[in-house]
């Protein structure tokens, strides 16, 4: 899942790294004028499905229950998308529908946003 201008290419490069490991990518990211969004078929680098809807909850379970993925990439798409799966990890949403979180775990995540700790 993205969101932010600045992760751009960052995500286009963890897409373009799932793909030469054979994998297939859905993207998640409302921004259409963004490099991770580039569906030009001469692109062997991009994403095989791509929804450009607002990085909420409610969507990206949406997205979720239809693709049914094995795993979720949420480093990638900045603070909306990091509060978005904190939020889906609280309520369960990942575990319901058996999804695993690669790379950083949500609960690093929350301990980073910790400002008591």
């Amino acid at each position: 899942i993205g969101q932010a201008g600045e992760f751009d290419y960052s995500g286009a490069q963890a897409i373009k790294a799932l793909k030469e490991e054979g994998l297939e990518v859905v993207l998640m990211n409302p921004n259409i004028a963004s490099v991770q969004t580039n569906v030009d078929d001469k692109s062997s680098s991009k994403a095989d499905h791509v929804f450009f809807l607002p990085v909420t909850p409610d969507f990206v379970e949406q997205i979720i229950a239809k693709e049914k993925p094995d795993g979720i990439v949420i480093s990638m798409g900045g603070q909306t998308a990091l509060n978005c799966a904190v939020e889906m990890y609280q309520a369960g949403t990942f575990e319901k529908h058996n999804v695993q979180v690669l790379g950083t775990p949500v609960s690093v995540v929350m301990d980073t946003e910790d400002r008591e700790l």
